[in-house]
């Protein structure tokens, strides 16, 4: 502690004395702020200085003249292309972004639906059929796996071979919207009280389950090495193949069986909660897969040698493999009438979905006079503007920064 009576000896008041120590002590404090930024600020240039070289700025410069210019939109491609992935305008293709637009507008969470009456039923003993509860165990554990096997395809494989920024900024909505439905089917297995050791692990302990989550698992593996690039006949036809695989199949045929399930349960006055859940899940996987047919399509077009013979066999026993696993399962999840429902009707929905998918990517039809024995999918999918079937609220449901007004 200072003595403030050594200080005292020209007979100035003390008080004083105190005033002109404290402030000459604050002028050197500040003189040294002042000289620790001025010396960070010297700092900041020299590093940022030595960090960017003149290289390092020639990248973009060189990628602009090997375009000659800016880009165009007659040099963007899905893939392989050489226009800069960065730049998303100009479109070249309307339909992505539009289907981006349409996805945000569409948003929703899992939380927004009431699962009381669910719970109620589920807890209730007599309730729900055996068959009825295997059906919603069934669904929910392939289904917590499916949508993060499509997740994990679109960010290790899919989004990096893209080089389309509208169709990657799609890409982004949906990786989002997949991680969106397994937070839904989470949400329902801990809002029922099921076991969920039981749910998640189906994929490895349910044959049935098992074999469509490996099937999936086998067209990522290659795509997924680090390594991996189109570029060459071989890496394109196995890039297809992937977006075959998880577009027409996982996502367009897998998804089909569970979900008619739930929704006949949904369309009957029982599980309610989960059947409004896989509808708006529904609506987003209908717009994925046309999304993803209109990117093969598009790969097709502008790639022509690749859609060989050989090419279109392999899409084409892809598509039959996947229905029949998916019959498989629809045998298993429900070996007796369920729901106004059989594995038969099933099946024959099945094959007109496969038919479908086989006409969409430009392929014949396998399954002649095959009909769809639940016209109601169809209307569910249309997402007309009606009350959906629990009168909870608008079936196209949109976020308010989207809605319009007549």
């Amino acid at each position: 502690m200072l003595n403030w009576d050594e200080f005292y000896s020209d007979g100035a008041p003390v008080k004083e004395k105190k005033k002109k120590i404290v402030s000459e002590a604050q002028k050197a404090e500040d003189a040294k702020e002042k000289k620790v930024e001025i010396a960070t600020d010297s700092t900041l240039e020299q590093i940022a200085e030595s960090t960017l070289s003149e290289e390092d700025l020639n990248v973009g410069r060189e990628d602009l003249e090997a375009l000659d210019g800016r880009v165009q939109v007659d040099q963007k491609a899905m893939i392989n292309s050489r226009a800069d992935v960065n730049q998303l305008v100009p479109f070249k293709y309307e339909w992505a972004w539009k289907k981006y637009l349409d996805g945000c507008a569409n948003h929703w969470m899992p939380q927004e639906i009431n699962m009381t009456a669910d719970i109620a039923l589920w807890k209730s003993n007599d309730g729900l059929s055996e068959d009825e509860r295997r059906i919603v165990k069934r669904s929910l554990g392939f289904f917590s796996t499916a949508d993060s096997l499509v997740a994990n395809n679109l960010v290790l494989a899919v989004y990096r071979n893209i080089t389309n920024p509208e169709c990657r900024q799609y890409l982004l909505r949906q990786a989002f919207e997949e991680a969106i439905h397994t937070h839904a089917y989470q949400y329902c297995v801990e809002s029922l009280g099921m076991e969920e050791g039981e749910i998640f692990n189906m994929y490895r302990e349910v044959p049935s389950v098992e074999r469509k989550a490996a099937w999936g698992l086998k067209y990522t593996k290659e795509l997924s090495n680090p390594n991996f690039q189109t570029g060459t006949p071989e890496n394109d036809k196995a890039f297809l193949a992937n977006l075959i695989a998880y577009y027409c199949v996982l996502e367009g045929m897998f998804f089909y069986c569970g979900f008619t399930q739930v929704l006949s349960m949904g369309r009957l006055n029982k599980m309610t909660g989960v059947s409004e859940q896989f509808q708006y899940i529904l609506r987003d996987e209908s717009m994925h897969v046309n999304f993803g047919i209109d990117v093969i399509n598009s790969i097709v077009n502008e790639n022509p040698n690749i859609w060989d013979e050989e090419m279109k066999t392999k899409a084409r026993n892809m598509i039959l493999e996947g229905t029949q696993y998916e019959i498989d399962y629809a045998r298993d999840s429900m070996p007796r009438g369920v729901l106004g429902m059989n594995a038969a009707m099933m099946e024959e929905y099945l094959k007109f979905i496969c038919n479908r998918r086989l006409v969409q990517i430009g392929l014949p039809e396998e399954f002649s006079g095959v009909k769809n024995p639940f016209p109601w999918m169809s209307e569910i999918m249309d997402l007309r503007k009606e009350k959906n079937f629990f009168e909870t609220r608008v079936i196209e449901y949109q976020v308010g920064g989207s809605l319009q007004f007549d």
